[in-house]
């Protein structure tokens, strides 16, 4: 059996989390990752629009930032930090994607895989009432919803609205103006409700789901590609 840390972890502030981080220690690895991984996931699939690129992103930003938790100056929260370096992992993808269609677009390839879950799924179907078929109907139509919201206004929703990160801590993740990210944020919520009814917002709460099995299933990933 595997024996359980002396140390209140839970207690830790971020900068002894960066510490314990810095030493490769799992338990600082797992309580970050379960504090982060569906707020990263989020972020991520709001720009890569992609589960299992999502997944990925995530991942990657994971190991970029424990092999340099030495730059973390705790300038912003850790949280923060960790979502600005995804952001960036999921934008590089991004760009390295519109490169590789560009390449195949100059030789006439026609590329028959592109985007192919545009729509994000939920972790779990299971078999449900008929009022839990109703409600994950109407998270389905709200994801669509915002699936289809410009690149930019995409993600600043899906850090405020979803998320519930502060207008200064979303600046400070995607790098933008405190007020830029006020305008993105009102005019992508302008735009879903031009598109749907008021009262589905009360569905916001449970769409994007990744928690449980997906959330242990990344953790683990990490941990073994960190050892």
């Amino acid at each position: 059996m595997t024996a359980q840390p002396t140390l209140d972890y839970e207690t830790l502030d971020d900068a002894a989390l960066a510490a314990r981080l810095a030493a490769r220690d799992p338990y600082a690895v797992r309580l970050i990752t379960a504090r982060n991984n569906q707020r990263l996931f989020r972020a991520a699939w709001s720009i890569l629009k992609n589960r299992a690129e999502a997944e990925d992103a995530v991942q990657s930003g994971y190991l970029r930032a424990f092999a340099g938790i030495d730059g973390f100056e705790g300038r912003s929260s850790l949280s923060t930090w960790l979502t600005r370096i995804v952001i960036n992992e999921a934008l590089m993808r991004v760009r390295a994607a519109r490169r590789r269609r560009a390449n195949l677009d100059s030789d006439s390839v026609v590329v028959l895989d592109d985007y192919r879950e545009k729509l994000m799924q939920g972790s779990t179907t299971p078999t449900l009432p008929d009022a839990a078929v109703a409600r994950a109907e109407i998270r389905q139509l709200l994801e669509q919803a915002i699936a289809r919201l410009p690149d930019p206004f995409r993600v600043v929703f899906m850090l405020r609205e979803v998320e519930g990160l502060s207008v200064d801590d979303a600046a400070e993740a995607l790098g933008l103006a405190p007020a830029t990210i006020k305008t993105r944020h009102f005019r992508a919520r302008r735009r879903l409700q031009d598109d749907l009814a008021p009262e589905l917002k009360t569905a916001l709460v449970g769409t994007f789901p990744f928690l449980g099995p997906d959330c242990e299933r990344l953790t683990e990933r990490v941990l073994q590609a960190i050892r």
